[in-house]
């Protein structure tokens, strides 16, 4: 008869494909069902936190949602890092636990739902009779409100026969939310009148429009304004033109693309939370400018919004959209305010006067974006005699092959990847850590992107900090991509975030020093091809790589000895900020 353990596994497997982790006593009869009875594909990670970060990837990089899983006591506290930022960056996944028996907790175990609570996540714990109903409520909640949920399986329950495994229903997903109310209809109203009379309107997007698959309505609701456009670092590549596409904004931008946004009259924000970096601390908009932001927030999130609509992304940019085509039919269209700000009551010579200060074609057709979207192109080395990341990165970005997902790891390097590599879309480069501000989590990255993309590129970007921190994984970064995976060590032998923050205002230096480690051989120990890079034509390597069979070459690690003297510029807005 099945378990408890395999009432959970036959229930979760329904709705999730992929599971990661690490065996061990508390999971050891989940696993086993996973195994015998379910087509899940389960992948082994070396820390239980990879377990949390690979699900984590799998579901920004296909919007599917996935498992971890882990042992009780020291296994599930391994995961807690992981478990805040996958909260912070609302990420939907399902962690299924071991946890302390139904009589009470062992000298080893420790008050894992505390835990989980305390880094946001909800625990959902089986029992004999309810364990299918309660794994599709754990898939439901974290699908809902978009964040991790623990599974627990206690340990005295997990082996108990629970009889055929009922048929439990499929997880309930709450429809877009629309807006409703004479509030939400006025401000839209308000928004689109704002984008029919604006001579530069900026559309900004971010992850919650991917999310609310908001693109096509963001496409024609630029097309319809004539606006330029840009997105957070996580909704990279959201509009489908990129040829008025501004790029990322805040201290990722390029200096002349954030010149433009600050001389746009409007802008509408879409799915993006507007924190300090992406607001450049407050400095992304002029002050005269009109901004409003559409989000499913309860409140606007940040203090330059002057009107907000609660919504989802693609409902309301639908929506603004019919509102504007039906003012195009009546005759309106680009900078109605400037064209009609002459009154009835003014002469004709007022009349002719204004409307000799209408632009002929839309301001996005005015500017030019390539050269706004420029950045430095560095030298070959810097002073010190190191690589020079930016010109570094500038090559890599043009040997990259083109089906590439990108994943980050946290650091002061996510500046280069950001700035010097384009990418398609949202999904295709995802920088796992940085909401909760922690390093260590590239390496499971590559795990879990890889099975969600089975068909493209992995291409990891991490520091040396990081990546040494997360080294247990890096053996499973190579298993699970194979030649179809590749990893770029930014190694400066530092932490280069203290180094820059904390070393410039005179503290001790040494404890922000690592000595300088041989990532290349570090791959070569797992199976990996290794290259140390020291010049541009070291990269000559990637791009022989890039033209290979992918069944057949291996992993390539690229170990760059890079500069730690070149600071990335939104490094030096946050030196600015806390000088």
């Amino acid at each position: 008869m099945p378990t408890v353990s395999a009432h959970v596994a036959l229930t979760l497997a329904q709705h999730i494909d992929a599971v990661f982790g690490v065996m061990g006593n508390g999971n050891a009869y989940f696993l086993d069902a996973i195994e015998k009875q379910t087509d899940a594909v389960f992948t082994a990670v070396r820390h239980e936190q990879g377990a949390v970060v690979a699900a984590d990837a799998h579901f920004r990089a296909s919007g599917r949602i996935a498992a971890g899983t882990s042992t009780y006591g020291a296994g599930f506290t391994n995961t807690l890092t992981a478990l805040a930022e996958a909260v912070q960056a609302h990420v939907p996944l399902v962690l299924v636990v071991g946890d302390e028996p139904t009589s009470g907790p062992r000298p080893w175990d420790v008050d894992q739902i505390a835990l989980a609570s305390a880094v946001g996540a909800r625990t959902y714990t089986v029992g004999r009779t309810d364990a299918a109903a309660t794994t599709v409520i754990a898939i439901e909640h974290a699908l809902t409100y978009r964040v991790p949920v623990v599974l627990a399986i206690p340990y005295d329950v997990a082996a108990l026969e629970a009889g055929p495994v009922a048929e439990a229903p499929s997880p309930r997903l709450p429809a877009p939310l629309t807006p409703t109310g004479e509030f939400a209809e006025g401000m839209l109203d308000e928004i689109a009148a704002a984008l029919r009379g604006a001579e530069r309107p900026f559309l900004l997007a971010g992850r919650g429009a991917w999310l609310a698959g908001a693109s096509h309505a963001l496409g024609e609701l630029a097309e319809l304004t004539g606006a330029l456009t840009a997105s957070s670092a996580l909704g990279r590549g959201v509009f489908p033109d990129p040829r008025y596409d501004l790029g990322v904004t805040g201290g990722f931008g390029a200096d002349g693309a954030m010149e433009l946004v600050r001389t746009a009259d409007v802008a509408v924000v879409f799915g993006a939370s507007l924190n300090q970096f992406t607001m450049r601390f407050g400095e992304l908009f002029a002050p005269g400018t009109r901004v409003f932001q559409i989000d499913i927030a309860p409140a606007a999130t940040h203090a330059h919004i002057g009107g907000f609509v609660r919504a989802d992304a693609r409902v309301a940019a639908a929506e603004l959209v019919t509102r504007l085509r039906s003012t195009s039919a009546d005759g309106h269209g680009f900078g109605d305010r400037a064209r009609h700000a002459a009154s009835a009551e003014g002469s004709a010579a007022e009349s002719a006067a204004s409307s000799e200060t209408v632009p002929a074609r839309p301001w996005r057709e005015s500017v030019d974006v390539t050269s706004a979207r420029s950045y430095e192109a560095g030298e070959e080395l810097a002073a010190d005699g190191r690589l020079d990341p930016r010109s570094a990165a500038r090559r890599i970005a043009e040997l990259l092959p083109e089906d590439r997902v990108v994943v980050s790891d946290g650091g002061h390097f996510i500046g280069w990847a950001n700035m010097y590599w384009p990418v398609a879309a949202p999904d295709r480069m995802m920088m796992i850590g940085t909401a909760f501000q922690s390093i260590g989590q590239g390496w499971p990255s590559v795990v879990g992107a890889a099975l969600a993309r089975r068909s493209s590129t992995i291409v990891l970007t991490s520091g040396d900090g990081g990546g040494l921190m997360a080294i247990a994984d890096l053996e499973s970064a190579v298993r699970a991509a194979g030649g179809r995976g590749m990893a770029v060590i930014w190694n400066d032998a530092a932490y280069g975030a203290e180094v820059n923050l904390y070393g410039l205002k005179g503290l001790a230096e040494g404890p922000m020093l690592i000595p300088e480690v041989d990532f290349a051989a570090f791959g070569a120990a797992v199976g990996a091809e290794g290259v140390v890079v020291r010049t541009l034509a070291d990269l000559d390597r990637l791009e022989a790589w890039a033209q290979e069979d992918a069944a057949t070459r291996r992993f390539l690690l690229l170990d760059l000895r890079i500069s730690g003297a070149v600071i990335a510029p939104y490094q030096q807005e946050i030196i600015r900020v806390n000088s």
